[in-house]
Parts: structure tokens; C-alpha cells; sequence
């Protein structure tokens, strides 16, 4: 679950990244940041199919590649180029990329007064950029989807201070630990959404991967009570089989071949592994409520389960691709405004099974 606020980096952009680029990192490009919910995974799995790898239309237009060659020609490589403004070279543009981005927008304005269809450019729709941040409304909910992480951090250290002996149980740091890969994850997320390179791109991907990852870890450990102390050996042997994983899987990708199918379907997988740890959880701790805690059902044990089902429809906004709204607002910047609320739904679950796991470890 904690996925959600990260795959989002394996989005369908993820997919059209194998398009065009322009100068030595790829500034033009789209991703998802799968800032991310495991339970969005089934979708993903959809999109991968689906989605083209090929360049973009835009990018074809001959009318776009002599606005792009005219403008370099007679304005970068001029005697005396202008110099960008200060926000834009804060956002690391140079002359090339900016002749690239007026064009983009000068060819898609025609387009709208000639009554044509808005085409995407080099994987990505030609959204109206501000003060240098390529995708706006992306970073302002990335920025949001950070939130509900940075707050249940606080709240489930407060819940469970190092020097409270409640706390002296295994679960806390697994807690926390989800909350701060999330809190990583949107972040590059963030960062990603403002420019789109190499660099920004692989940290966007990376801790999207971990994020997932974290939470797949999170859910056996907490399903299969792996915290406790008879489960030290095996839960020392999943550790370690989690972190060499990780570790094989950002080295294969940084220095062996950078694949997205074969990312997005490592991330598919373990997401799709995650979901269905919860649905297990929220099916055993419902409808078969052990004596160790409560033989009531108790309603807020069904949230997993619940946020699996509503992540898994935010991530279809994905599958309704259409050109921005206001020049700033796609499909991929809706989906991450509609992880905001679940995120905070599955950090009050996590809360009320802190508190639950705590007095337990009390009695006994």
C-alpha cells in the first residue's frame, strides 16, 4: 500500500520513455514517479501493454523539427545568444531545451486555432511550464502525496517513543521504515516532475522501487509475525534476500542495461505480491479475529483491503490519457491528487494497528 505513494514513477509515461531526447539528459520525457500503491499494480500491468514505445507524433511534425532547427540556428548559435532568464537556468535550461519547449507550445497553440488534435512531445503533452518546472500541477500533488508520510512519521513516533516500553517491540521501526521510503519516494518524485534527466529519472525510479519494495517487506513481516523473537532466523534470511534484490536490481538497471519493461514488471510483480498480503489481512483479522486481540470484528481491519480496491481506481485514471486541462492538469497529475486521501486513510489503519500491536505487547 505504501506503494502508492511511488509506482507512481511506472506510469504509461514510463513506458514512452524510449522516445526522443534532446542534449545530454533527457529533459523531455515523461514519468510517473510510482510515488505509489501496490494495489495500482493490476493497472500498471494493462498499461504496460498497451502503451507505445515509439516517438511521439509531435515529434514527427516537420513543421515542429524547422521550428526547432530555425530557432537553435538563428538564436543559440547566433554570435551573441541571449541569456536565459535566472529561473530557468535555476532549472538547469539551456538555449536548446527552451527553443524546443517554444516551439512545443507554439505549434500546439496553431493546432488548438486550426481545430486539430494536441500531440505529445517526446513522450509527454506540451504542458505550459512555470518558472522553469516542466509538469506544475505533478509537483504540487507530489508534494502533497508527501504529506500524509511526513505526518504519520510523527504521529507513530509519538505513538511509540523509543523510551516508552511500549515501544519495545520489533513492529515500530517497520512502521517508520514505511513512512520514510514514502517520504523519499515522493520527493524524487517532486524533483522528477520539476526536470526530467537521466540523473532525476533513475532517483524518481530507484525509490519508487524501493518504496515498493519496503512495503512488500512491511506486509510479510506483519502478516507472518516476522517481528517476533522466534522469527528472528527467517526474518534475518527474508532481510537479506529483500536487500540483495534491491541491490541486483538498481545495479542490472544502472550498469548493465536500463530496461523499463523488465522495471515496470519487477515492480508489477512485488506490487501485485503486496495487495494481496492485504486483502489476506483484512480476509483473516475480519472475518476470523484471533483471542489474541479481539473475537469482535472490528471494521477498520477491512481499510486495507479498502485501499487496495480504491488505489486500483485512481491508478485507471492512467488509462484515460487526454490532453492537459488548463495546459497543466493530465491524466498522470489527476491519479496523483488521488492518492492524497488514501495515503492518509492507510497511515489511520497503520496508526490504530500501532496502538493495538503496543497494548498487545503490554499484556504480554
Amino acid at each position: 500500500m505504501t506503494s502508492t505513494r511511488t509506482v507512481t514513477k511506472l506510469t504509461s509515461y514510463h513506458n514512452r520513455r524510449k522516445l526522443s531526447q534532446i542534449g545530454p539528459t533527457s529533459t523531455l520525457s515523461h514519468s510517473h514517479g510510482m510515488r505509489l500503491s501496490p494495489s495500482i499494480f493490476i493497472s500498471i500491468g494493462l498499461l504496460a501493454l498497451t502503451s507505445s514505445a515509439s516517438a511521439s507524433a509531435g515529434d514527427r511534425l516537420s513543421e515542429f523539427r524547422n521550428c526547432v532547427d530555425n530557432c537553435v540556428a538563428t538564436v543559440c548559435n547566433s554570435r551573441s545568444p541571449p541569456r536565459l532568464p535566472i529561473y530557468l537556468t535555476a532549472f538547469f535550461w539551456d538555449c536548446t531545451q527552451n527553443c524546443d519547449y517554444r516551439c512545443q507550445r507554439s505549434i500546439t497553440s496553431q493546432r488548438i486555432d486550426d481545430d486539430k488534435p494536441v500531440l505529445q512531445f517526446h513522450g509527454k503533452w506540451p504542458f505550459q511550464r512555470l518558472l522553469g518546472i516542466q509538469e506544475p500541477a505533478s509537483v504540487l500533488f507530489s508534494m502533497l502525496n508527501f504529506v500524509p508520510h511526513y505526518l504519520a512519521f510523527h504521529d507513530l513516533r509519538k505513538l511509540l517513543p523509543p523510551d516508552d516500553a511500549r515501544a519495545n517491540f520489533f513492529l515500530r521501526k517497520y512502521y517508520l521504515l514505511v513512512t520514510i521510503t514514502g517520504m523519499n519516494a515522493w520527493v524524487w518524485s517532486s524533483v522528477f516532475h520539476c526536470r526530467d534527466f537521466v540523473l532525476t529519472e533513475r532517483l524518481d525510479y530507484f525509490s519508487a522501487g524501493l518504496t515498493i519494495l519496503s512495503g512488500f517487506y512491511f506486509a510479510v513481516v506483519r502478516n507472518f509475525r516476522l517481528d517476533r523473537l522466534e522469527m528472528e532466523k527467517a526474518r534475518v534470511v527474508f532481510t537479506i534476500v529483500c536487500c540483495l534484490a534491491l541491490c541486483s536490481h538498481i545495479f542490472y538497471l544502472s550498469f548493465i542495461k536500463f530496461s523499463y519493461s523488465y522495471n515496470m514488471m519487477a515492480n508489477v510483480v512485488i506490487g501485485i505480491c503486496q495487495n494481496l498480503l492485504w486483502v489476506y489481512y483484512s480476509i483473516c483479522n475480519y472475518f476470523f479475529p484471533t483471542d489474541v486481540y479481539s473475537k469482535q470484528r472490528e471494521l477498520w481491519t477491512l481499510w486495507p483491503l479498502w485501499n487496495v480496491i480504491l488505489l486500483t481506481f485512481a491508478m485507471s485514471l492512467e488509462l484515460f490519457d487526454f490532453p492537459p486541462w488548463m495546459d497543466a492538469i493530465d491524466a498522470h497529475s489527476l491519479w496523483h491528487a488521488a492518492t492524497i486521501v488514501p495515503s492518509f486513510w492507510w497511515y489511520k489503519w497503520m496508526t490504530k494497528d500501532a496502538a493495538r500491536e503496543a497494548v498487545v505487547k503490554q499484556k504480554d
